[in-house]
């Protein structure tokens, strides 16, 4: 190697608490934008709407940061490093069924509606969060790098 030729290193990317800061920030501040939009849609007022996803946004902060700590915690155990297909859809519905569990009953609160009509409310978010999750998630991952807990 010529002296003062670069050498290629692998990136580490961004790590530990400030990962998970940047990442439930960027992916929250879209998904309030996109639930607001979304309830407004339906026939919900702006002020119920955008009020229902901030909500849903804080309570989603909390359950965000507790997943991903147990789901980074499993995933350092496993023999197979990286982000398959199969582990990053594991890792949508696990979080999205996780957070429906809560939502339900909020939303059925919220707008006043039974609970039929909140699962169907929740049903047509899960589509949208579930294919939002998976492509955040994978282009976070390209901008940012893996975590620690998938790189080989």
């Amino acid at each position: 190697m010529q002296p003062g030729a670069a050498t290629k290193k692998t990136p580490v990317g961004l790590q530990g608490p400030k990962r998970r800061v940047i990442y439930v920030a960027l992916y929250e501040t879209i998904a309030i934008l996109a639930a607001s939009l979304m309830f407004m849609a339906i026939g919900q007022s702006a002020g119920h709407s955008g009020g229902m996803a901030v909500a849903a946004s804080a309570i989603a902060i909390l359950w965000n940061v507790t997943f991903n700590t147990l789901f980074e915690k499993w995933e350092a155990r496993q023999t197979v490093r990286g982000r398959s297909i199969a582990r990053r859809i594991a890792h949508a519905i696990g979080f999205e069924g996780g957070l429906a569990l809560v939502l339900i009953p909020l939303m059925a609160w919220w707008f006043n509606v039974g609970l039929w009509e909140a699962a169907v409310m929740e049903a047509g978010l899960l589509v949208f969060f579930l294919c939002y999750t998976y492509v955040f998630n994978w282009c976070f991952d390209r901008a940012f790098g893996l975590p620690a807990s998938a790189q080989g």
